[in-house]
């Protein structure tokens, strides 16, 4: 049995091969169960008796750096059974090692995702479900917050990843954040001709039948009679006069379809009463 253990292949006893592959199989297993443990106990922490315990957002940026931990200690684990590889994994286990990899191996653009991302996750400017528009180009709902970049999914459900570095230096409109009820400008232009007084008692008599209309008054405002919908003369124009309706909606979304329904419906309202919307005329004079 010695002589067969000490059988060389490949130049390698098959004693050692066998031992090494029972040791890589532990610690194979060793990091397959610890990370499913790690996965399991930070699920835990999201939820205990239905109730929320830590921050979805938090818990899962986390989960991801300790998970990457485990790998790393199982990589240099499985080098340490590889003969000449022995310094790379103690250089790999040790803490300064860990950073000399990290600076060797990762780019600045890299390293200053990752740091960017532990900017969002503890200053908190949004967390996973926020509605936010980044820089007035990206908008979207926040889907995820991961080492390098957030994952944000557009009103066309595509999937938008911007780098964590990017968002600490743009300016971002969170319309989650704090009181989430929003005010929808519903602008309508009319002709000069038309009785403003008329037109403004119209539109805001559209507005008031809309049933996601909020009532965003203080308790002084109503005391003083101030009217749920304030309708405004904005701008004289070269052809209409704007009127603005202020309406207000629970959130983001139900004042922007808020909004969209009020349109349709002051139109088909202002052509019963016969309320001119203007529009451009030209004239095409072709020439001979």
């Amino acid at each position: 049995m010695d002589e067969l253990m000490n059988t060389v292949i490949f130049g390698v006893s098959l004693r050692w091969i066998i031992v090494f592959l029972i040791k890589g199989t532990v610690i194979y297993l060793f990091v397959r169960v610890l990370t499913g443990v790690t996965k399991y106990f930070f699920r835990r922490s999201l939820r205990r008796q239905g109730k929320l315990i830590l921050d979805a957002t938090k818990v899962s940026f986390m989960q991801r750096i300790v998970v990457t931990t485990i790998y790393i200690i199982g990589i240099a684990g499985f080098l340490s059974l590889i003969p000449g590889m022995e310094k790379v994994s103690n250089s790999i286990l040790a803490s300064a090692g860990i950073m000399a990899m990290a600076v060797g191996l990762a780019s600045q653009d890299a390293l200053s995702n990752i740091v960017g991302g532990l900017f969002i996750i503890f200053s908190h400017p949004f967390k996973l479900g926020d509605y936010i528009e980044v820089d007035n180009v990206i908008k979207g709902t926040v889907l995820e917050i991961t080492l390098r970049h957030t994952v944000i999914r557009d009103a066309e459900n595509r999937m938008i990843l911007v780098p964590n570095n990017k968002i600490n230096s743009s300016t971002i409109i969170n319309s989650s954040y704090g009181d989430t009820a929003t005010c929808a400008f519903v602008e309508v232009g009319v002709s000069y001709t038309v009785d403003l007084n008329r037109a403004i008692d119209i539109m805001r008599d559209e507005v008031m039948k809309h049933p996601g209309l909020l009532d965003h008054r203080t308790e002084e405002e109503k005391k003083n009679g101030v009217p749920q919908v304030v309708v405004r003369v904005t701008n004289l124009g070269d052809s209409a006069i704007t009127l603005r309706a202020y309406a207000w909606a629970a959130t983001f979304g139900g004042a922007f379809a808020l909004k969209c329904d009020l349109l349709k419906a002051v139109k088909e309202r202002f052509d019963k009463e016969n309320i001119e919307i203007p529009y451009p005329y030209y004239n095409i004079i072709a020439a001979k």
